[in-house]
């Protein structure tokens, strides 16, 4: 059984991937996205919330594998302390290639 407040994060990281497969699902391209300052700021928001919640799995359980937990985490850090340098390339390449994986990952561990 998974203890309460890993359950609390591994739930938080499920509902924010949902929210970011709603905005991913409203650009087929780069350019619309990258066009919508609104959905990169929300982008940004979630990715802020799953390193938060990644990081504090990993103050947990150690043990639980994550692909990219460092990079997930320095991630939320850049975000929240170097805002303005964040790339809105790297975010669109992140909700398409690395939530996936993220998502098949979190979906696991409740298994």
């Amino acid at each position: 059984m998974l203890h309460n407040k890993l359950l609390k994060y591994i739930l938080d990281i499920e509902s924010i991937i949902q929210e970011v497969d709603i905005v991913k699902s409203r650009y087929s391209t780069f350019g619309e996205f990258d066009n919508d300052f609104i959905a990169k700021r929300a982008i940004e928001r979630h990715l802020e919330i799953i390193g938060e919640a990644v990081n504090n799995i990993r103050k947990i359980d150690a043990s639980i594998n994550i692909s990219g937990v460092a990079q997930i985490v320095n991630l939320r850090n850049l975000i929240i302390h170097s805002y303005d340098s964040v790339d809105s390339g790297i975010l669109w390449g992140i909700i398409q290639k690395d939530i996936p994986v993220l998502k098949m990952e979190i979906h696991n561990l409740r298994m």
